[in-house]
């Protein structure tokens, strides 16, 4: 019997990670997931995750590809992509369609003349841009809200209320183009913040409602669900790296130095703990401002039990979790990456690669497309605890 195998590329604009899973059966037949080979690489040619050198960007994917074949041991062929960086937005629409059947029964085409009828509805913004993923967020029959998915079900009117996640249809495509450069077929693609939130979200988080923030070096990407169901996919243009900028321009020294105090490797008189500490807590509270304002625009600021969760390679900067908690009013906390001890990744920078290769062995590639729902509710049932 063949191996089945996934991959996750994550194309980030300081760091590009690869990451290998195998889905194993036991001797009952439960599946099982093992990580088989990683590969991390310094990304060169990107800004704000759009590509400005393709050429680098390129070798960059292929030295992290290398380094998991040799820890894999196998060939990689092909991969499941994050698209991520400041050219993901967010598109809303609400399509209808008059029942077919005389018995007013729903039927599967329904579903899709209303799906159809919210695409065209949205497609005046999606000039220049590719939609990733377009996503039900709720039905109504006759006017009033249906619990769960409709088909079945019997009225005269159908209405539903879309989602759509979109990029610059030019990033995706040098995006696309770099990784064939390198000899890796593209299977799907996936916005980051939702990869992201495949490992890094319980059910019970998504159904409560909260929102995940990732805290990239020039970015911060978030996710925001509700009742199961991500309601909202949105990227600020500002991340870890501008707070290295502030704490070099507060103390006029290097970039390079500035790194090292914001990482707390550098003390002393020369650089007053409280003086990095009000610089780098100015910059959070900008982040959180940002995401504050996202929230309230959506009407979701306030009923958001499961809080904000943050992830990302600046999740680690100062006291972020009080600042995020005063900021937002919200429950806040670190995500946890829940992984054996014995696994080759052990931090939730990891997450979207990671989420990506299982993503890939749910089988269902077009779930998320179609119906997010019951995509995302296989996939827990089936691999957290």
């Amino acid at each position: 019997m063949s191996r089945r195998i996934a991959t996750g590329i994550d194309i980030g604009t300081y760091q590009v990670k690869v990451v290998v899973v195998e889905e194993l059966a036991d001797k009952n037949g439960a599946r099982q997931l093992r990580i088989i080979g990683t590969g991390l690489a310094e990304s060169k040619g990107l800004r704000h995750g759009y590509i400005v050198n393709k050429e680098e960007v390129t070798a960059s994917i292929i030295r992290a590809k290398q380094q998991a074949e040799a820890t894999a041991h196998v060939p990689l062929r092909s991969a499941f992509l994050a698209v991520g960086g400041i050219s993901l937005d967010e598109a809303r629409a609400t399509g209808s369609a008059i029942i077919s059947r005389a018995d007013q029964e729903i039927t599967a085409l329904d579903l899709d003349k209303a799906a159809k009828a919210a695409r065209e509805a949205a497609a005046p913004g999606f000039l220049n841009r590719h939609v990733l993923h377009s996503i039900p967020l709720e039905y109504r029959i006759d006017g009033s809200k249906t619990l769960g998915d409709p088909l079945g079900m019997k009225g005269v009117r159908l209405e539903v209320d879309y989602l759509f996640v979109t990029c610059l249809a030019q990033h995706e495509e040098m995006l696309a183009k770099a990784v064939e450069d390198a000899d890796i077929e593209i299977i799907d693609q996936m916005a980051s913040p939702l990869a992201g939130s495949y490992v890094l979200l319980d059910g019970e988080q998504k159904m409560k409602g909260c929102v995940l923030a990732n805290i990239g070096a020039e970015t911060v990407s978030i996710v925001v669900y509700d009742e199961g169901i991500p309601v909202s996919v949105k990227v600020f243009p500002m991340g870890s790296s501008h707070i290295t900028d502030d704490i070099a321009l507060g103390f006029r020294i290097s970039l390079d130095e500035a790194e090292r105090v914001k990482l707390g490797r550098l003390s002393g008189q020369m650089y007053p703990r409280k003086k990095v500490d009000d610089l780098v807590s100015a910059r959070l509270n900008a982040m959180f401002t940002l995401i504050d304002k996202h929230l309230k625009a959506l009407g979701r600021r306030g009923p958001l039990p499961a809080g904000i969760i943050i992830s990302g390679g600046g999740a680690g900067i100062g006291s972020i979790s009080d600042i995020a908690r005063g900021s937002l009013k919200l429950p806040s906390r670190l995500a946890e990456f829940r992984l054996s001890s014995d696994t080759k990744i052990h931090d939730a920078t990891w997450a979207v690669s990671y989420g990506l290769a299982l993503w890939g062995l749910t089988g269902d590639t077009n779930a998320p497309k179609k119906n997010f729902r019951a995509a995302f509710d296989k996939f827990f049932q089936q691999f957290l605890p």
